[in-house]
């Protein structure tokens, strides 16, 4: 004698048995879910301390390369100026401590560096340590998603000059009237910049109550790609736009 199966009976069953097993892991997967998005917040504080710790170890990796004198210097190719665009093993090793502690210790944002390099160093940690002026200036609990954050890294400013110096020499400045001190108001970018060659210069200037904006007045998008192609103007303590309206007609694409 043989069973036969009603199709709907077993589709109620199926239904009734995938009913009972959601029941018995909803809690399970509501916790997994939580902690999923909690692990894609940052602490904005923390974040601070890390970038820190990592420009300090960075530097110090410049200053045994330089100091080793084991530059190993390479042209990366030429700008759009037609200078050339220098790496040594001081941009590299910088770049390696800088950029594996900051996405060891933050995975899930974006990191952009000057330097690219296949070597990833998962022993790179964090100290844990918040030094005391941030502590102090900065509250904690300053979360923000992790994927509305791009960190942008330059692991040595100015190659050229780095792998040209020989002697520190310390410069005294005359005393009385005599002194002088270069200041200055506004600058004006005309031709392409990477962001990570403004960002930071970004950050104090909006400290100060200044502004940096492309020649046509945008704000410049920190985001996306490390190209800025607008130029830039940068002012504190004068009318920004003001300077804009004095402006010409620079496209930055024909500089």
């Amino acid at each position: 004698m043989g069973i036969r199966l009603s199709p709907l009976g077993v589709a109620v069953f199926c239904l009734l048995g995938v009913g009972v097993i959601y029941h018995l892991y909803a809690g399970v997967i509501s916790s997994h879910l939580a902690a999923f998005r909690q692990a894609r917040k940052v602490d904005l504080r923390e974040l601070l301390a890390v970038s820190v710790e990592a420009a300090v170890l960075g530097g110090i990796e410049v200053k045994k390369v330089r100091d080793e004198n084991s530059l190993k210097e390479k042209s990366k190719g030429k700008t759009r100026e037609g200078a050339s665009e220098l790496l040594t093993m001081g941009d590299l090793q910088s770049h390696r401590k800088m950029f594996n502690l900051i996405k060891n210790t933050f995975p899930d944002i974006k990191v952009n560096s000057e330097e690219h390099d296949n070597m990833v160093d998962k022993t790179a940690t964090w100290s844990q340590d918040i030094p005391a002026d941030i502590l102090d200036k900065i509250k904690g609990g300053k979360d923000v998603p992790a994927e509305s954050i791009t960190v942008w890294v330059d692991p040595l400013d100015a190659t050229q000059e780095y792998t040209g110096y020989k002697v520190l020499a310390l410069l005294e400045m005359p005393s009385g009237d005599k002194g002088s001190t270069d200041q200055a108001d506004a600058y004006v970018h005309i031709t392409f910049i990477k962001k990570w060659d403004i960002c930071a210069g970004a950050a104090l200037l909006n400290a100060l109550g200044g502004h940096m904006t492309t020649l046509k007045g945008e704000d410049i998008d920190y985001s996306g790609t490390p190209l800025n192609k607008g130029g830039l103007v940068a002012s504190v303590n004068v009318d920004h736009k003001a300077i804009l309206e004095k402006l010409p007609n620079w496209d930055p694409e024909k500089h």
